[in-house]
């Protein structure tokens, strides 16, 4: 039976309107923010003096599962790490040697994040993203010095897609950060913003609004509104512009609120990208105008062409949109396991604490010791990893091979680690009769982890 043509019409219809030709410079102008902003964040991890507070100071590092291999360089090649980072932003505003600058940079980027998950944090992770999908485009191809160099490079137009794949990476941030907040903790009892705003009664000119119970609710309610419909207001010409103040008005109070670095400046310079390439041209004419960017010689308009790149696109943002439910794999509440929890979007939904005290247990002459934590882990450390399951068996792991190094038989190690989530009563998070070196690190769920007596499977 031959095929209804139409029938097919609504995805031909689709196709060509993703792949109908733009104006590049949506993309160019994504390429100069995204540099600004990572010069801006790595001279500044640089200057507060985190290089050697977090990689080169400690002795114990906590590696991702596979990632056991990435290791920190010495203080001097850490530093010519995040040199060769700032110098590649650097170059990706330029759009100088563009494919080996965002190459060099997504790699070791991510590798500085792979050093240590103490560190997570999802602003990180979206940074290691847009970095990966960077290297794929052509926002070189406009306004930079690469076309300087090879005017044949220049391009006036892409794909449609291509400027979609960035705001749907941006609105997939937000939605799965907005989903997340839908559940009975943040929304019937506005935690934790009901632990931490009374905290900032204290700034001024509007710190006296955190005295209120009602600005919690309001603030919770807000937030999740705000995340789940803010991709939409973007994307919808009449409220744009007024959903852009709204995301400057967010960031800025969440910066201004907790410690959460760059993550508000990246997301108010890369939330531009929603705004029409009409504007993000005029815009690169008037400044490339002044700086003489482009060839004073209008050149015919040329479209960007490749075929696999938007199936490769496809499977990227497939494995975005079903990456952050794999949680549903695991039994429990994964505030309290936070199995499958990290690159997920779920972002400061709660407050957690833990005290961690480990016995090591030398099992030929039965004597029991008890480890002083700093004595190998700094302050950041020890509070990420006192209410994280798997930092905990990595850190029994290390203990175990420290000890049998330092002459006890067969050393058996053993943890009594309790935790508050929400402000709840603190209660014992694994087991404190279970050996830890001789659980495996991996996937697969953590049956030595104990169930919180107060919180359903799912939140």
């Amino acid at each position: 039976m031959l095929p209804n043509p139409a029938s097919q019409m609504p995805i031909q219809s689709w196709k060509s309107y993703f792949e109908e030709p733009v104006s590049i410079a949506g993309l160019v102008t994504f390429r100069i923010l995204f540099g600004l902003t990572m010069v801006f964040s790595t001279l500044r991890f640089m200057a507060l003096g985190w290089i050697e507070n977090q990689y080169t100071q400690p002795i114990v590092h906590f590696s991702y599962y596979g990632f056991d291999w990435v290791k920190p360089l010495q203080v001097e090649g850490m530093y010519l790490v995040f040199g060769l980072m700032a110098l590649a932003s650097l170059l990706i505003i330029l759009g100088a040697y563009y494919r080996l600058a965002s190459s060099v940079f997504f790699i070791l980027f991510t590798y500085v994040e792979l050093l240590d998950k103490t560190y997570y944090l999802n602003h990180y992770y979206f940074v290691s993203l847009v970095s990966f999908m960077l290297v794929w485009v052509p926002a070189h191809r406009a306004y930079s010095w690469d076309v300087w160099r090879q005017p044949k490079l220049q391009l006036s137009h892409i794909p449609r897609w291509m400027l979609g794949v960035f705001r749907l990476q941006l609105a997939i941030v937000y939605i799965y950060a907005g989903m997340a907040k839908i559940s009975y903790d943040w929304l019937v009892l506005a935690l934790p913003l009901k632990i931490w705003l009374p905290a900032k009664a204290n700034l001024p000119w509007i710190g006296f609004i955190f005295r209120y119970k009602m600005t919690s609710y309001l603030f919770s309610w807000g937030g999740m509104l705000y995340d789940l419909f803010i991709p939409f207001l973007l994307l919808y010409r009449p409220t744009r512009v007024w959903a852009y103040l709204a995301v400057i008005g967010f960031h800025t109070m969440t910066g201004l609120l907790f410690q959460i670095g760059v993550f508000p400046l990246v997301m108010i310079m890369l939330s531009l990208v929603f705004f029409p390439t009409k504007l993000h041209q005029q815009v690169l004419d008037y400044v490339g105008k002044g700086l003489r960017a482009e060839p004073s010689t209008p050149r015919p308009r040329r479209s960007f062409s490749n075929r696999m790149l938007p199936g490769f696109f496809l499977v990227f943002i497939f494995i975005q949109l079903l990456f952050p439910w794999r949680y549903v794999l695991y039994p429990g509440n994964f505030f309290w396991t936070e199995e499958a929890y990290r690159f997920s979007w779920r972002v400061m939904l709660m407050e957690k604490a833990g005290t961690a005290t480990f016995y090591v247990k030398d099992t030929c002459t039965g004597r029991e010791g008890v480890v002083v934590n700093s004595e190998f882990l700094n302050a950041h450390q020890e509070k990420q990893m006192a209410m994280q399951p798997d930092m905990i068996l990595q850190f029994a792991h290390f203990l175990g091979e420290h000890y049998a190094q330092q002459g006890l038989c067969a050393p058996e190690v053993r943890a009594e680690v309790y935790v508050t989530l929400n402000g709840r009563p603190s209660e014992l998070l694994i087991d404190p009769r279970v050996n830890l070196t001789q659980k495996s690190h991996g996937w697969a769920h953590k049956d030595w982890i104990l169930p919180h007596s107060q919180l359903p499977s799912f939140f």
